[in-house]
């Protein structure tokens, strides 16, 4: 074992942990589940078996990672985060074959208790605000916040507000990293 767990961890055999990774008290992860190196799970974190979690994510305290949810490296998590897998759940009715897949990017952070539906792609680096409801595709750098979630503005990887408009053309330096950003219509992308 080259991971780190808490004895109150239930680590079900055949999930796969990635080296240096911390599995913190009342931490749950299935037979099946993928987890990179150097992750963070938080205490009272689930890990669903057909999950996967890159590299050098950290997900904070009270999180679950259902099935058909996965997260690029360098994914933060913040706690309570809420993660879906059926779109239209009934008790009396099993719809395990209609899971959706939820894909979230590289670098992208998700606020304190914000909530994903099912079937969504959250682009890289994105940042989505504490309590938002994501229920479409979020774009690459894109501020995602409110009921249900709307994009504001851009971030940087670094996680500095960009300050350019939501479409139209321009560049913007990042203050703490020099990185320059660039909006061609309504994509940004890094250009330096």
């Amino acid at each position: 074992m080259n991971y780190q767990a808490h004895e109150t961890a239930v680590i079900d055999d055949g999930a796969n942990i990635g080296g240096g990774s911390r599995v913190w008290h009342f931490v749950h992860v299935c037979s099946g589940a993928r987890i990179g190196k150097s992750v963070s799970l938080g205490q009272n974190v689930f890990v669903g078996s057909g999950a996967t979690i890159g590299d050098r994510c950290k997900i904070q305290n009270n999180v679950s990672i259902y099935d058909n949810v996965h997260l690029d490296d360098g994914v933060f998590c913040g706690p309570s985060v809420v993660f879906t897998n059926v779109y239209n759940p009934r008790a009396l009715v099993e719809r395990k074959d209609e899971y959706r897949d939820t894909h979230v990017g590289a670098g992208a952070s998700l606020g304190a208790n914000c909530t994903i539906i099912c079937g969504v792609t959250i682009g890289r680096y994105a940042f989505i605000g504490a309590g938002a409801v994501v229920n479409c595709n979020v774009p690459d750098y894109a501020l995602v916040v409110g009921i249900p979630g709307r994009q504001i503005g851009w971030m940087s990887e670094h996680g500095d507000r960009i300050a350019l408009p939501l479409q139209g053309q321009g560049r913007w330096r990042c203050p703490s990293t020099g990185v320059v950003y660039e909006i061609n219509g309504h994509e940004l992308n890094r250009v330096e």
